[in-house]
């Protein structure tokens, strides 16, 4: 994406946050492809499900447009948004076919991205998100560099910015993260 393109995002968010309706809709053809790329991860992390990554494209599109009152700053934070999105219907998801009436299995993600020593061939995806949340009260920071990056595919540099700290230090926390996460999932203390 050009630095013009990325402008160009910006004054969509600032006139969405401004309360124009119609800037989400023109915004959408110059976010898509980004749309795209991050609905088609969860799309590979959600096995055996259903969803087509036009599907999740659509429900968070929706789930966007009834974001109304932010103070959108730039497309990186749009796009962290977009993932906590996303991720938020993963999990509800995985929850409903947890415990709908047919009883079926939850979802499971690779943890490759997660793990340090030696990765877990699968997780719950409600088992990582439960993870994750007991990483935020204890570290919101490193909890929302994981969100960004693992969920939303934000570069280090990307998270950087959004988060408002050195890329060095989103490289530090990130493994940090990464490890604490892995100790947690596998029962380890």
């Amino acid at each position: 994406m050009t630095p013009l393109d990325q402008d160009r995002i910006t004054q969509y968010l600032r006139r969405w946050s401004d309360g124009s309706d119609d800037a989400l809709e023109e915004m959408l053809p110059h976010v898509y492809a980004e749309l795209r790329t991050i609905a088609s991860r969860y799309r590979r992390r959600e096995r055996g499900g259903t969803l087509q990554t036009t599907e999740i494209i659509n429900e968070a599109y929706l789930r966007l447009s009834a974001q109304n009152g932010i103070d959108w700053k730039d497309r990186s934070h749009f796009f962290a948004v977009a993932a906590r999105i996303m991720r938020h219907m993963l999990v509800d998801r995985a929850r409903a076919k947890l415990y709908g009436k047919r009883g079926g299995g939850s979802d499971h993600i690779s943890l490759d991205e997660i793990a340090v020593v030696t990765p877990e061939p699968d997780v719950n995806v409600i088992d990582l998100n439960d993870s994750l949340e007991r990483l935020a009260k204890l570290d919101e920071r490193k909890a929302r560099i994981v969100e960004l990056r693992y969920f939303g595919g934000l570069s280090a540099d990307e998270t950087a910015e959004v988060i408002g700290v050195s890329e060095i230090t989103v490289k530090r926390e990130w493994l940090k993260a990464k490890a604490w996460l892995y100790r947690d999932l596998s029962g380890e203390k």
